[in-house]
This record gives C-alpha cells, sequence and structure tokens, in this order.
C-alpha cells in the first residue's frame, strides 16, 4: 500500500509572492486517482495569472503550480484500470470519462461527468498535498511544479514512451490547444491561407495543425526574429515581423505582400496580455 511521500516542490505563499522549493508531503492516491513521480515540467502563461491571484473564484493560496508536464506513475487505486507502474503520462486540463454525451461525440472533448477543476482540490473537496500541516492548493487538476503529485486517473493520459518526453510536457496544454484550434475549432480546410498570430507554444501547435488539414499557405507572424528559425519545422510557408512594416496592419502587410490571394484568409491568434 502507498505511503505518504515528502518530497520538493514550488510553492507559492500569497499573490505575486516568490515561489519557495519547500518540503512537502504527498498522500497515497485514492481509489480512482494515480500518484505520479514527475520529471518534466512547463510554464504556461495561465500559470503566471493564478500567481497573481487571477483566473479563479477567489485566489487559493498557498499552492502548488504548473499544470503541464511529463512524469511516470508511481502507484495508483485499486479502481484505475489501463495504467501500470512506470507508465509515461502527461496531465490534462480536460478529463475524459469516455461514456458521457460530449466524450462519445466527434465534435468536443469537455467532459460533462468531470468539468474543469477550478476549486483548487481534489473532486471529494480535499487536497493530497500538505506543507507543515497545512493544506496546500492543487492548480486545475495537478500541481505539476512538484517531484510528486496526485490526480484523478480521468484527469490522466498514457503517451509513448518513445517520444522526447521534454518536449511531451507542452502537450498537456499549450501545445494541444493551438493545434486544437486550427483542427476542431476553425477547421482548417484543405487548400486555406492560414495567419497565425503569436509563435509561442500556443502558436506553433495551431501551425502544426494547420498544416496536417492540408493549408497551402501557413504565414506566421511574430515580433521575435527568432521565431523565423521554427518555420520549416513546423511547416510555415512565410513570416512577418510587423515591425518591419511600422506603419502598416497585419492585413494591410499580407495584401501588399500578395499573400492574400484574393480570398478569405483565417486568422487565429495565439497572443497573451502584458503582465
Amino acid at each position: 500500500m502507498s505511503k505518504i511521500i515528502t518530497c520538493k516542490a514550488a510553492v507559492i505563499w500569497g499573490c505575486g509572492a516568490p515561489l519557495k522549493v519547500e518540503e512537502i508531503q504527498i498522500d497515497p492516491p485514492k481509489s480512482t486517482e494515480v500518484r505520479v513521480r514527475m520529471l518534466y515540467a512547463s510554464l504556461c502563461h495561465t500559470d503566471i495569472l493564478r500567481a497573481q491571484g487571477k483566473g479563479d473564484p477567489l485566489p487559493l493560496f498557498p499552492r502548488v503550480l504548473g499544470h503541464e508536464g511529463v512524469g511516470a506513475v508511481e502507484s495508483f487505486g485499486d479502481e484505475v484500470e489501463g495504467l501500470e507502474e512506470g507508465d509515461y503520462v502527461i496531465p490534462t486540463m480536460l478529463a475524459e470519462c469516455g461514456a458521457c454525451e460530449n466524450c462519445t461525440s466527434a465534435n468536443t472533448n469537455l467532459c460533462l461527468t468531470y468539468p474543469v477543476n477550478r476549486s483548487g482540490l481534489m473532486s471529494d473537496g480535499t487536497s493530497r498535498m500538505s506543507i507543515k500541516g497545512h493544506k496546500l492548493y492543487h492548480m486545475f487538476s495537478c500541481s505539476t511544479w512538484s517531484e510528486y503529485m496526485v490526480l484523478d486517473s480521468n484527469f490522466v493520459c498514457k503517451i509513448d514512451p518513445s517520444i522526447a518526453l521534454p518536449h511531451a510536457s507542452l502537450l498537456s496544454c499549450g501545445f494541444s490547444t493551438g493545434f486544437g484550434a486550427a483542427w476542431k475549432e476553425a477547421r482548417v480546410k484543405m487548400g486555406s491561407t492560414v495567419a497565425v498570430l503569436g509563435l509561442g507554444a500556443v502558436g506553433l501547435g495551431v501551425t502544426e495543425g494547420a498544416r496536417m488539414q492540408g493549408a497551402a499557405k501557413i504565414i506566421g507572424i511574430d515580433k521575435n526574429i527568432m521565431k523565423k528559425d521554427k518555420r520549416l519545422a513546423f511547416g510555415m510557408t512565410d513570416f512577418i515581423n510587423p515591425d518591419e512594416y511600422p506603419d502598416k496592419s497585419i492585413s494591410q502587410i499580407i495584401k501588399r505582400l500578395d499573400w492574400w490571394n484574393g480570398g478569405w484568409i483565417i486568422a487565429l491568434s495565439a497572443l497573451v496580455p502584458s503582465t
């Protein structure tokens, strides 16, 4: 039977407070839960907002942030199926029960049984993390900025062990968000022209989604000239640095460069507000 684990985690104690690496306790998983030994984690802008006390109904502190990551299954409850110790997994913000109307639909995976969790707690209203006897809040369904975390098995996705694990972390949120925007939301069609505003993890996910959907022209737009080097790897056909056209709007630039093709263009924004 699993026991309480003492490990290190990046703990934030209040709005705007610095992260502190501290020893915390991780409880054993309950019947439908999985405890994961984290290998890699990444930073999403949403983590920054939560650190500032934004985005939740109430600020939740002290807390262990992080919702992007990849790890190995350490232990699991007796009702968990399809997972074994050592399996590589990523956490997901969106669960999938596999049985509700949305999960069985080809149009959405917004599970009706397990909606997005903004409470900072597990579904039973408790936490699996503590520090010096004090409850720690989770980040959505998980807390990847810890050496170990516990989450419900419906928020776990098993991945191919041959994947480059440092990159798999981005599949938890950022890259998948962009990929899905092109695939499921914009429904990019074969031969389309797509403009992608912002080429971070989300924007690069958009370009890959547009490429796989058969877009004929994919225009990457970013002020960071280093992002131009990502063009070929992610299927962009063209790159625009708006700073090179200070007196033009994006649409004017595209039209001036004859990338409009006389028709509609799908524009997908992957920008975030300054903080």
